[in-house]
């Protein structure tokens, strides 16, 4: 377990060298050719590494958002299962609900003895339902020595004068042999005769007078709907031989919907009622739909409200009648009219779609669109006839839409022949054993058909494990970070068990980890320190859990021993006002009502997969959204938004980074380097020259050094070996060009400004006031040592969440804001932590309300108001199980938070409740 500060080189430890340097051995025992393919991994800063196992190692990584991603696909069960139904799927005909096997005659002959007994009469099909009087056919069935036919289900002889009428539909079956069941090489002779005459069709009527159809192909004996052999490529939707032609294989459609192209139906046309036309007064558009208007007889002021249900089909759908346009120039240079037709305002949105080239275009045009479900696979992605193809009568989507515990329950009891199971083993041993662990660590209520952008935190991070170690690999090195991100207390047990498990079979996990548990069930601790970025880097305790304890140096220690502990608050803010939402049924949300408290820092809390992410992000932020900025964005099913007092801001602080690319970095982030230009576009020397603010951009063009563009450095790609990355020889790595440079604040450039940590830059720009409380909010969650210019891809997960913090904390308060923040503890140690609830308290003193998921213990107890969420997860969740100040949590029995959180909250009773504020004003929004 490797563990320490945020910031004190813990994941440089384990992932820039153990992991690399284990990832470089490998790809260097391969051929140079094999090398130019894969990006080569540059030998990490270390004198050596000994008693190095091969490495894998699972990252942190946000949920893929690609709705083609499903649990299935993700942990490969969904593969397997493809496999399966390719080997021993049955098909059937999707229309008559026949099974579809290619049958030889002599199978044809068994299954004939099988259903029948008695006297049977094979049948050849010549003519199924087609128009004709065949005379010559009955002619030369006649010459051939056929004595009987059967048409239209009525026995005549060949040489009857059969009198069919031409216009209609007849068939016509030709008799091979009438034959008693027990003559079996008399019926196969019959049925390779009947197959040759019919094309492979076979039908056999015994005494009971009912036809039963035989096929010698894979094709539907009744309407003749033909099958290729399974592949595996046939049950991908992610493939065109398998995926609805209609949605693609996505399951659903983006349409226009009538609500958002006319969403206020007070206004009439004239006012902007369609909200598709940005300025209905200007262009012909008012012209055409005023023409519209005026043929079904009302006009462009008239509210949408009032028009009738026929005059709103028209507008919206179109009408193929004729109408008289009249058009007229801007300037009134001439005028032109023409009879058409109207096509509608959603069929024109579409075609606008599908024709414009813009990509803003669009993404314009997709605000009014919907997401629905297809109509043609409703919602099940493949085609009907690869949904047609059944293992013990269930198709490929009934087992995908089945929960994971009941899956493996369906594979485990499931009947089939001796020949299936020959087959399958293999397949069915692989389903089962991924299956088996994805229940072992919790998630046993999840379907493998759940789209993989609607799993929580805790989930995704579970499903990773579950594609990466549910091989049981042995004698491997396996490198973690943060494994019980997203996880409740109750899980984090599961998981602890899963590793030591992995651990058992031989092989070694390096783990980063800041979790309390996690750490205490490690064999070996290593904990870095003593302090962040150029203040760590150093090991400053290492030995077991306990070890650790009594070690004065460590902070990690400390915290274990309870020397150092986060404290309880003595007060807790109450609040009359609130801001409820009613309803709430989304995903497996049970039509619950939370009351969040405005002004408090209210905690959503639960086990994995209870809902909170549904509750908060897809039904109160887009709620909130809404009624805050007039978003179209749709928020989860729920009945109304009630505020009782205003809102002016909505913002979430997430755990997406502050940048992607080298030239972010805290000080463009937090906008302290727009402050630090300006001061260095005022100093006598920059005026001189006539220098503005844009001069010490490294981004443009006239300050910046031209030949690295600004980066400082220059790449270098290399055949066979890792891209090199040197000093750019202009500048000297310094971004910027001589000139620039020569311009120096208290004998600092630019560059030395961006070079500095933000307790330098607090020294050297501390008297500039907009600068200094920028640099102040920094420097109060702990991120004193970074430096201004540090890229932003080398910031750690936590230190990312704190600066956009800060970002936040350096604007000015209104007192309306609303926060939303999922997981803040993501990265965080103990330490760390407690400097993240004070910044907390910070947005809550200023008068904000502050919502934040949550499962750490310290900021959990630190609350003011709990929305406990459960009692499990998936189906089983869904409901409110407890609410109040984190006693009350405490004291419910049904609570797992509860459980948890009572042994952190023994002495209370000096905690008083803070003051209520009181504020008026009500305002209420209806979904």
């Amino acid at each position: 377990m490797i563990t320490g500060l945020s910031g004190s080189g813990k994941s440089t430890l384990a992932f820039d060298t153990i992991y690399a340097e284990g990832q470089r051995r490998y790809v260097e025992s391969l051929s140079s050719y094999a090398r130019q393919f894969l990006g080569l991994m540059s030998k990490p800063d270390v004198d050596s590494i000994e008693g190095l196992s091969p490495a894998i190692s699972i990252e942190q990584k946000s949920t893929s958002k690609n709705p083609r991603s499903t649990v299935g696909t993700v942990t490969e069960i969904y593969d397997y299962l493809r496999l399966l139904y390719a080997r021993i799927g049955v098909a059937y005909c999707p229309e008559h609900n026949l099974p579809i096997i290619a049958q030889s005659p002599e199978k044809i002959t068994e299954k004939i003895e099988e259903e029948l007994t008695g006297m049977v009469t094979i049948l050849a099909p010549l003519v199924r339902k087609k128009k004709g009087t065949y005379q010559q056919l009955f002619k030369d069935l006649n010459k051939e020595g056929f004595a009987r036919v059967r048409v239209n289900g009525e026995i005549y002889r060949t040489d009857d004068d059969i009198a069919l009428e031409r216009y209609k539909m007849h068939s016509i079956d030709l008799v091979i042999d009438r034959i008693e069941t027990s003559d079996h090489s008399r019926i196969v002779e019959a049925c390779e005769q009947a197959t040759k005459r019919s094309d492979g069709l076979v039908i056999a009527i015994g005494d009971d007078g009912i036809d039963h159809l035989y096929s010698a192909k894979m094709a539907c004996p009744v309407c003749g709907l033909t099958f290729e052999e399974l592949q595996p490529r046939m049950f991908s939707f992610n493939s065109p031989f398998g995926a609805c032609p209609e949605c693609k294989g996505l399951g659903i459609r983006m349409d226009f919907d009538h609500e958002l192209i006319i969403p206020d139906k007070e206004k009439s046309i004239a006012d902007g009622a369609i909200a598709t036309y940005r300025n209905f007064l200007d262009g012909y558009r008012s012209q055409l739909v005023g023409a519209v208007a005026e043929h079904f007889g009302f006009t462009v002021h008239t509210p949408i409200k009032d028009l009738s249900a026929e005059q709103l089909k028209v507008l919206m759908y179109g009408s193929p009648e004729q109408i008289d346009f009249r058009m007229s120039y801007k300037q009134g240079q001439g005028t032109w009219s023409h009879k058409g037709t109207w096509e509608g305002l959603l069929p024109q949105a579409d075609r606008l779609y599908q024709q414009t080239e813009s990509d803003y275009r669009k993404r314009e045009l997709e605000k009014f669109m919907r997401i629905t479900e297809c109509p043609v696979c409703h919602g099940k992605r493949l085609k009907d006839t690869v949904l047609a193809v059944r293992i013990a009568n269930h198709s490929i989507v009934d087992v995908t839409d089945l929960s994971i515990s009941t899956c493996l329950n369906f594979f485990e009891n499931i009947n089939l022949t001796n020949k299936e199971t020959e087959i399958a083993r293999q397949v069915l041993k692989e389903i089962s054993s991924r299956l088996l662990f994805l229940q072992r660590v919790g998630l046993g209520y999840l379907t493998l058909s759940r789209t993989a952008g609607s799993l929580s935190g805790g989930e995704a991070q579970r499903i990773r494990l579950a594609t990466q170690i549910g091989s049981n690999l042995m004698g491997v090195l396996y490198v973690l970070d943060e494994p019980s991100i997203g996880l409740h207390q109750r899980d984090n047990n599961r998981l602890i068990e899963t590793l030591r498990q992995l651990r058992d079979l031989g092989n070694t996990l390096i783990v980063v980890e800041h979790d309390e548990d996690t750490i205490r069930a490690a064999d070996w601790v290593v904990d870095m320190g003593p302090g962040a970025g150029m203040h760590g880097g150093q090991v400053v305790a290492q030995g077991t859990p306990s070890e650790i304890e009594m070690n004065p140096d460590s902070l990690t220690g400390a915290y274990l021993s309870g020397r150092m502990q986060i404290d309880v608050p003595q007060t807790r803010r109450t609040s009359n006002r609130n801001i409820t939402i009613t309803g709430c049924r989304a995903n497996n949300l049970k039509g619950i009502t939370a009351q969040i408290p405005m002004g408090t820092l209210t905690l959503i809390t639960g086990v994995s997969g209870s809902g909170k992410s549904t509750l908060i992000y897809d039904t109160l932020y887009p709620a909130l959204q809404k009624a805050v900025y007039n978003s179209r964005v749709e928020a989860g099913i729920h009945d109304e938004l009630i505020f009782d007092e205003e809102v002016d801001k909505v913002i979430v602080i997430d755990q997406s980074p502050i940048g992607r690319t080298p030239r972010s970095n805290p000080a463009t982030y937090t906008k302290v380097f727009d402050e630090i230009r300006l001061l260095y576009a005022e100093i006598k020397e920059a005026k001189v020259r006539g220098y503005k603010s844009g001069r010490f951009s490294f981004n443009v063009k006239g300050g910046r050094c031209e030949a690295c563009q600004g980066d400082g450095l220059i790449k270098i790609e290399m055949n066979f070996l890792p891209d090199v990355y040197i000093e750019c020889e202009e500048c000297k790595g310094t971004r910027y060009n001589r000139e620039t440079l020569e311009v120096k604040y208290k004998g600092k450039s630019i560059a030395d400004a961006l070079a500095m940590s933000v307790e330098e830059a607090m020294e050297v720009f501390g008297a500039i006031p907009k600068i200094r409380n920028k640099l102040q909010t920094l420097l109060d969650v702990g991120l004193g040592y970074i430096k201004l210019g540090q890229s932003a891809t080398t910031l750690s997960g936590g230190e990312a969440q704190r600066i956009k913090l800060t970002r936040e904390l350096s604007k000015r308060a209104t007192g309306k804001t609303v926060y939303l923040l999922d997981e803040p503890t993501t990265g965080l140690h103990f330490h760390d932590v407690s400097k993240l609830i004070s910044v907390i308290d910070g947005l809550v003193e200023k008068g904000n309300t502050v919502l934040v998921i949550e499962h750490n213990l310290d900021v959990i107890k630190s609350a003011d108001y709990i929305i406990d969420l459960g009692p499990e997860g998936g189906d089983a969740g869904g409901e409110i199980v407890a609410t109040g100040t984190p006693e009350d949590i405490a004291a419910n029995k049904v609570s797992h938070t509860g459980s948890f959180l009572k042994h952190l909250l023994i002495s209370r009773e000096n905690v008083k409740p803070a003051k209520t504020m009181k504020r008026k004003g009500k305002r209420k929004t209806e979904s």
